[in-house]
């Protein structure tokens, strides 16, 4: 087997174990919430008989480790169960606001990297100053930002005050036609902006250090003293190998992107994944918020799964170890 297709399946393997943690954590810590469960299923003035065939009915009444077997059983056939509150497939709920989530999260993603990496060639070409000391500076603030503070003073400044920008929801009932792909882009400004806020000190300070370290290295010398210019030097040479460290940033910082678009979601009353989750804890809705969660992990392990295996395109001695 090549070095290449052992170095994947080490990748495949850790993410099905780590999917395999996240589910069984997320089914053990739901379990573990305040309140009962029957609540959502039953309706108090049901009698006890009726209570009990209902929560029969929903395996509620088995013990632990039966509805873990059986939850683990319909995951592996793609069922995620049924909504207590909806009465209709959580696939069906998750579906529905997934779009949404991806929407915001990837523009987020898109918008931060193309700024972030712009921002930390400047501070590394102009090193120690007036531009590089600022663009520290705002990393620094950047990162110690938190998501709700930024959500409410967005709201309160762009919304409230301004108001140049819509203050919740995904669009307007009343827009129709082309113009509501506007609207969605209106109502996207403020959650995306929230989000890169809070992501972008990452970035730009990563690539700020790993861009000076390969600009002392000896092949950007050897670059220089054939008398290629420096923006050749810069954005040719060092950025590529300066993007690695960045490319593995970009994996780990999905985690926190998704944790931020469930406060972000909840802020601007966005209608994604988040805002479900919110809803459904709200609500005690099991289902809806161990198959929300489900969908989040995966979709972390295997963005981190693809940053691996790109990391080991980029650098083929990360395939030897």
């Amino acid at each position: 087997m090549s070095t290449a297709l052992r170095f994947a399946g080490r990748r495949v393997a850790r993410g099905l174990l780590t999917l395999w943690f996240a589910v069984t954590a997320t089914f053990l810590l739901l379990r573990l919430l305040p309140g009962n469960p029957a609540l959502a299923v039953a309706n108090p003035n049901m009698t006890k008989h009726d209570q009990a065939l209902l929560l029969h009915q929903y395996g509620l009444d088995q013990p632990l480790i039966v509805q873990y077997g059986k939850y683990l059983w319909q995951l592996l056939h793609g069922n995620l169960g049924i909504s207590f509150t909806q009465q209709v497939p959580v696939s069906s709920v998750l579906l529905a606001r997934l779009p949404w989530t991806l929407l915001l999260t990837g523009s987020a993603l898109a918008v931060t990297i193309a700024v972030g990496v712009p921002l930390g060639v400047l501070a590394a070409t102009r090193r120690g100053t007036v531009v590089d000391r600022l663009v520290q500076l705002g990393g620094v603030v950047g990162q110690s930002l938190f998501v709700p503070s930024v959500g409410i003073f967005l709201l309160f400044f762009f919304g409230l005050w301004l108001r140049w920008l819509p203050i919740g929801g995904a669009y307007s009932p009343d827009a129709a036609g082309a113009g509501w792909y506007g609207n969605v882009l209106a109502h996207l400004v403020l959650p995306c902006l929230s989000l890169m806020l809070l992501q972008i000190g990452s970035y730009v300070l990563t690539l700020r250090a790993s861009l000076i370290d390969a600009l002392g290295e000896d092949y950007c010398e050897l670059a220089r003293a054939k008398g290629l210019p420096n923006r050749a030097v810069v954005w040719k040479h060092a950025l590529r190998n300066a993007l690695l460290p960045t490319t593995t940033l970009v994996g780990l910082q999905l985690g926190f992107l998704v944790g931020g678009a469930v406060l972000t979601e909840t802020i601007f009353a966005y209608p994604g994944i988040g805002r479900g989750i919110y809803e459904a804890v709200t609500q005690l809705d099991y289902p809806v918020l161990q198959g929300a969660f489900v969908l989040l992990a995966a979709t972390v392990v295997v963005a981190s799964m693809l940053t691996d295996l790109l990391y080991g395109v980029l650098d083929p001695r990360v395939r030897t170890r």
